[in-house]
């Protein structure tokens, strides 16, 4: 019980130094609540995702690579992705499932000056296609992998 309070007093003292430094202005934009594409996450397929995003069809390429990404995932729950780029000038990396209910697993931007490579953790109910989004200097590129899952993740 003793540890439950300390749990809560330490959540609430968080939470109230955060209400006061957003109150005086103290911080960031970007720790606020941020700007997302809310329609670009609810889309089910590849097109519709890229167009959400506001870009043309996206050309295949060479330049995108899965780093540390299985071709066998035990456990659909948690599939470990990485996906590095070295098209010059990259701005974003998407990562998109194509068999599950919403594409859009995951956006990263790149901030310019940076090393074009992220890495995280998807959720895939099956065995599917997943797709590398690369924004770079305005233009859409795109690598594929499939991914075999034997336990699935979204209800399965």
């Amino acid at each position: 019980m003793d540890s439950k309070r300390r749990e809560v007093l330490r959540t609430g003292g968080s939470v109230t130094l955060l209400s006061l430094l957003a109150a005086a202005g103290w911080l960031p934009r970007e720790a606020l609540a941020a700007d997302w594409n809310k329609a670009a996450f609810e889309t089910q397929s590849l097109d519709a995702t890229v167009k959400a995003l506001g870009g043309g069809a996206p050309a295949q390429s060479k330049d995108i690579t899965f780093v540390q990404t299985p071709d066998i995932a035990e456990n659909g729950a948690v599939v470990p992705v990485g996906v590095a780029s070295t098209i010059p000038k990259t701005e974003s990396i998407a990562i998109l499932v194509e068999k599950n209910p919403n594409t859009l697993a995951a956006i990263f931007d790149i901030p310019p000056g940076t090393d074009p490579a992220v890495s995280t953790r998807i959720k895939m109910g099956q065995s599917s296609n997943v797709h590398a989004l690369v924004k770079a200097d305005g233009k859409y590129y795109v690598a594929t992998k499939e991914i075999k899952v034997t336990l699935g993740g979204c209800g399965g």
